[in-house]
């Protein structure tokens, strides 16, 4: 009864993907819809769903389609608890997918390219800025590289104008932010600060 999401940015986004004695599948996108998606995110600890895409957006599986016409009502505990069609008139360009509330993906804004500019955090179905409280050469390190764009060159700081604040402290070079201690939406923290930003050395696309 295993279950992952492939394809996306952290294991909290991506393809739905069950395992069936030992083989893995997808699901189809019809009918697939948030409370579908969020047995998903739920049964793999990432939160609720604030996306339920359809039509390959992470890209097309392989193997067999072992849903279709999925119908959770939201509060399932597993997605195999949820009724389903038996036969299936789908193809893999409609592999269904999932975005979850604790998946993080970032940007950088306002720069003269992708590596460079204000960090921001698309976190819990919404982009938040990062404060510069605990912003040091280790975390912005951490997310030039993540970004594939090298390393830091400086650590500029902007005002914050989203709503939403992110904190994060990596105490070593993790592989991504998400991976290092973080708090959202606290406010101790965030006391006075101003939103980080990050001069990459690398020319982001």
């Amino acid at each position: 009864r295993a279950l992952r999401l492939v394809g996306g940015r952290s294991h909290c986004e991506g393809r739905v993907e069950l395992e069936q004695e030992g083989t893995w599948g997808t699901v189809c996108d019809d009918g697939w819809d948030i409370p579908d998606a969020d047995v998903v995110c739920r049964q793999l600890q990432c939160g609720h769903a604030v996306r339920a895409h359809g039509n390959a957006t992470f890209g097309r599986g392989h193997g067999p389609i072992l849903r279709d016409e999925v119908g959770c009502e939201g509060h399932e505990q597993d997605l195999w608890e949820c009724p389903a069609a038996l036969e299936h008139d789908c193809s893999h360009k409609e592999d269904a997918g999932v975005v979850c509330s604790e998946h993080q993906e970032w940007r950088l804004s306002g720069g003269r390219d992708g590596c460079a500019g204000r960090v921001e955090v698309f976190f819990r179905g919404t982009w938040s800025t990062v404060c510069n409280s605990t912003w040091y050469e280790t975390e912005a390190t951490v997310l030039c590289r993540t970004l594939g764009c090298g390393d830091v060159l400086q650590r500029p700081s902007f005002g914050h104008t989203l709503p939403g604040k992110m904190v994060y402290i990596c105490g070593s070079l993790q592989p991504s932010l998400a991976q290092c201690r973080w708090a959202f939406n606290k406010s101790a923290p965030c006391y006075q600060s101003w939103a980080a930003g990050v001069i990459c050395n690398g020319t982001g696309s």
